[in-house]
Order: C-alpha cells, then sequence, then structure tokens
C-alpha cells in the first residue's frame, strides 16, 4: 500500500470522523433488488436456497387483505438465476393451497424438495405444502389437525387445551427428514415426515405437545446431524418485560423417544409484546432462531441460538446475541454481541442461518443505530430510533466472534409511515449456502426507485447477495 502524504492522511482521518455511528470506512452496501414491487404492503419474508442448485431463491410473503379487495394469498418470488430476475405471483389465493392466510415459512432439503408451511384464514389447522420444481408449483402434503381430546402425544402425555388457536409455524428440512413446530394455542406442537427423495415424502406424525411449553412461544426448530430435532420459544408470549428462552431436544428425531424436559438458555427482558419506536404498533419479541451445524467439519453437531435482548428493561435498547452449544442444548456459552454499534438504539427482529458448505454463520436484523434524530442518513423525521435500516453480520470462526457489522439496505425506512398494521412484521428472512447470505426485508425507503407506492409509504420486499 502507498503512504499518504500528511495532508491526505488528514483528509482521511477527518473523513472517518464524519462516518455514522457503527460504519466502518471499508463497508459498501451490496446491490438491493425490490423483489415484490406491488401496490400496497407485504411484510413476514421466508427465504430460501436450493442446494442442488443454489441459483433457484424463493421468497414467499405477507401481503395485506381487506385491500384492493384481496380476501386470502401470499406473495411468491422465484428466481432460477441468482435473483437477476423473478417471476412473481400471488398463492394461496383460494387455489389449491387453499385461502392463505399469513407467516409464511420455507425450507430446502438435500434433495431439492421445497417445504412450505403457513396459516389458513380461516381453518384452525396448520398446512404443508411441497414443491419439486424449485417452488413454481405447490401441493399440499400435510394439514396438522388437532388429535383427539385425551390422546397421548409421542412422549408428553394428553393434549388437552390443544389448537385453541393456531401461529407461527416454522418448517425445516434436511435429508431424510422434514419437520414443523408452531403454538397450538398454548403449549408447542410439532411434528415430522420421513423423506426419501424428490418428491418422496411420508406421512406426518401424529404429533408431540412439547413439554413445558405452555405460553412459550416465538420460537424456531433446527435438525442435527444425526437427525436430532430442537425447538426453542420465548417465555411468556404477552407483556413487555422479563422473557426467557428454553429449548427441548427430541434425541432421535423420527424415532420413539420424543422431546425432553426443557433447558434454561437465557434472559431477555424481551416480553411476548415489546413496544420500541421502530415497531409501535405490532412490538417486537425476542424473536429466538436457530442453526446447527451439518458440515462435518470443525464445528459438527453445534447449534447456534440468536435472539433480542433488551440491556435494561424498557429502554429501548436492544441488541443482537448469539449463544451456541456442543452438547445438544445442554450448556451453552456466553451471549457474543453481534451488533458493533455504540448508540443505545434499537436492533431487533434477528435472524440466523449457516452454510452448511463452510460452516460460516450469519445473522440479520433491522437495526436503528443511524437514526439519532438530528437528520442525514437513517433519519427521515427528525425523531431519535423510530427509523431502521437492515444490517447483519458473519462468524467464521463457530460464534466466538462476529465480523464487522454490514449495512444491507441501501435506504432507511419507517413501519409508522407504511399504515401496515404490523409495521415490518414478527420476522425477517434469511438463507445461506455456497458463500452467499441472501436475507429478504420489508422495506418502503423507495431506495430503487420501483415501488409502487413511493419512499415512506406500503413495504415491498427488498433482497441482497451478501458475503462474508
Amino acid at each position: 500500500m502507498r503512504r499518504l502524504p500528511a495532508p491526505g492522511l488528514l483528509i482521511l482521518v477527518a473523513l472517518i470522523a464524519m462516518l455514522p455511528v457503527g460504519t466502518s470506512a471499508a463497508q459498501s452496501v451490496p446491490l438491493n433488488v425490490d423483489v415484490s414491487q406491488r401496490p400496497l404492503n407485504e411484510s413476514e419474508e421466508a427465504i430460501a436456497i436450493n442446494p442442488t442448485n443454489p441459483n433457484n431463491v424463493v421468497i414467499v410473503t405477507n401481503v395485506g387483505h381487506g385491500e384492493a379487495g384481496l380476501t386470502a394469498g401470499m406473495f411468491e418470488a422465484v428466481s432460477f438465476d441468482g435473483g437477476a430476475s423473478w417471476t412473481r405471483k400471488l398463492i394461496g389465493n383460494h387455489d389449491n393451497l387453499g385461502d392463505a392466510c399469513c407467516d409464511p415459512t420455507l425450507s430446502f432439503d438435500g434433495f431439492g424438495n421445497l417445504f412450505m408451511s403457513y396459516l389458513f384464514e380461516a381453518e384452525n389447522t396448520v398446512p404443508i405444502a411441497l414443491s419439486t420444481d424449485g417452488g413454481l408449483s405447490f401441493k399440499l402434503v400435510g394439514n396438522i389437525v388437532a388429535p383427539p381430546k385425551g390422546t397421548p402425544t409421542k412422549g408428553s402425555g394428553d393434549n388437552r387445551g390443544l389448537f385453541r388457536f393456531v401461529d407461527q409455524p416454522t418448517i425445516t428440512a434436511a435429508r431424510g427428514e422434514v419437520w414443523v413446530i408452531f403454538n397450538a394455542g398454548g403449549p408447542l406442537f410439532a411434528t415430522g415426515a420421513a423423506v426419501a427423495g424428490l418428491g418422496h415424502v411420508g406421512s406426518f406424525s401424529q404429533g408431540e405437545v412439547v413439554p413445558g411449553t405452555n405460553n412459550c412461544t416465538y420460537g424456531d426448530i433446527a435438525i442435527g446431524p444425526a437427525g436430532q430435532v430442537m425447538q426453542v420459544c420465548t417465555l411468556t408470549e404477552s407483556g413487555q418485560g422479563g422473557g426467557k428462552l428454553f429449548v427441548n431436544v427430541d434425541p432421535d428425531g423420527l424415532g420413539p423417544a420424543g422431546f425432553g424436559d426443557r433447558v434454561f438458555v437465557a434472559e431477555t427482558h424481551v416480553g411476548g409484546f415489546d413496544f420500541i419506536p421502530a415497531q409501535p404498533d405490532r412490538s417486537v419479541d425476542a424473536e429466538p432462531g436457530l442453526a446447527w451445524d451439518r458440515t462435518g467439519g470443525p464445528h459438527n453437531g453445534r447449534v447456534y441460538l440468536v435472539y433480542t435482548k433488551e440491556i435494561q428493561n424498557e429502554s429501548n435498547n436492544t441488541d443482537i446475541f448469539v449463544r451456541f452449544s456442543d452438547d445438544n442444548g445442554g450448556t451453552w456459552s456466553q451471549g457474543v454481541r453481534a451488533n458493533d454499534d455504540q448508540t443505545v438504539n434499537s436492533q431487533f427482529l434477528p435472524k440466523i442461518a449457516l452454510d452448511q458448505t463452510s460452516g460460516n454463520v450469519a445473522t440479520v436484523w433491522f437495526d436503528a443505530r443511524r437514526d439519532l434524530g438530528t437528520g442525514g442518513a437513517g433519519d427521515t423525521d427528525g425523531i431519535a430510533n423510530d427509523d431502521a435500516q437492515f444490517w447483519g453480520a458473519f462468524s467464521t470462526d463457530g460464534g466466538a466472534t462476529f465480523g464487522a457489522n454490514i449495512q444491507i439496505s441501501a435506504g432507511t425506512s419507517n413501519s409508522r409511515d407504511s399504515g401496515n398494521g404490523i409495521d415490518y412484521g414478527d420476522y425477517s428472512g434469511l438463507a445461506f449456502f455456497g458463500g452467499t447470505a441472501r436475507p429478504a426485508w420489508s422495506d418502503n425507503s423507495n431506495s430503487t426507485g420501483n415501488n409502487p407506492d413511493g419512499a415512506l409509504h406500503q413495504l415491498d420486499i427488498y433482497t441482497a447477495a451478501v458475503n462474508p
């Protein structure tokens, strides 16, 4: 590197001093793509990358029902060229997938099967759909209904109180099995099926109540290298304070054992409905997420857990932390903070993913670090901490540290300006494979100039390709 002359060095120091808080001089924002380009709001994004064809990327999101006469459906975008172009359509709008409401979740397996779960508009059941053509079409392969009252479920006794309502399913697949878990109106309920190849999916099991999960919700599920299954959830499902994370493990997955007793992991100080300036209508939860290393590499069997922690209760100073376990969730590392800003502003709605080709870990989140209420980048209205951008970070050392944070969104959004009743939604999306992480997030900055509603109005769905 050439040595800068003294005047040049002074200029560089001055430029670095002018950078917004939490930004590195070498940082560049990846190319943003407005995937939905629809009028009105889209939010709550699921994204998946096909490991048999990494150029095949699929995104499914909520759309606003009641808007323009729409009574059901979800937005879907499919790419077969790594996100350069997209096929866009509505699905679940009274087609073969029924009257889809919301809460989509996606997962590819190693055979190229794409599994999707979501909620119906009216029915109190959880559908499971399968695509064998990269997301171009789906068919229902399961519909999880409440077993008759008093029927014992695997490893957990009877099921009284189940399915008063259903909420926020999460689906995950690995070679040989697929699992879905959801809030069944009190406890968490999980079910799985064997997978023998492309399109060869067995029947979903009768399912099981996860022990100790009454009033525990907003969680995730992951499959380990030996077929074991872990779920995480947040206790409680209401309020603005408290907040504890617990995990349960089914040691043999589709075998007879069932989920074991819950294990405490961490305090979050984030309740089930914790209101912050950037999510003033919907609020946030700790939104814990899991990623399990099945690479066969140096950290094979390590499971990672991401979550939001409020540093002081009701301070709106929320940060993103990651822990890991090497003993199937029996014990956990200390939390490592993923966001590297020096502000007391909010980071929220994290997502985590692990690249099964490398073992590297990515996490992303909404971030209000640049909204100091003083104008400029990161502030749309002169009010501190109510605007957000989308940021992320990578760990290449097994979760011991996370690298310099990356601003992913090119613009700054304000959820209240969208008129979306759930603000940015309850979650964002992230997939990571072959060295490239692909987040999906709600955005009304109109940074790409093709949101039909313009800037700081309704939310579109954005994505980008991000590398460590």
